[in-house]
């Protein structure tokens, strides 16, 4: 079995947790996310980004960085609520597997 398709889900709340806190890009993410373990090569990581924007999880634009300009993704409205959503789902689902008790 691929365990990778079992973490998906769980990186794409990642991404939406980091674009909460701050605008993020590709490069920034792609780090953030080989920190705890999940190692994305571009073409992965790339269109699990704009599948977020196309559902209207993320905004993006380009901002000029010295010679070079990079893709800044930042959160929506419709993402801020997925992800309350999702963090309660998350909890109850952790609270079952880790045997934690869950208070709504």
């Amino acid at each position: 079995m691929d365990d990778k398709s079992l973490y998906s889900g769980l990186i794409r709340l990642h991404i939406l947790h980091h674009a909460a806190e701050e605008p993020l890009y590709g490069t920034w993410i792609a780090e953030e996310l080989a920190r705890h373990g999940y190692k994305l090569s571009a073409g992965t990581l790339y269109p699990i980004l704009h599948g977020l924007e196309s559902k209207g999880y993320l905004r993006s634009h380009s901002e000029r960085n010295g010679k070079s300009a990079r893709r800044m993704y930042r959160i929506t409205p419709l993402g801020r609520k997925a992800l309350r959503a999702a963090r309660r789902r998350v909890q109850e689902l952790f609270g079952e597997m880790f045997g934690m008790e869950h208070h709504a």
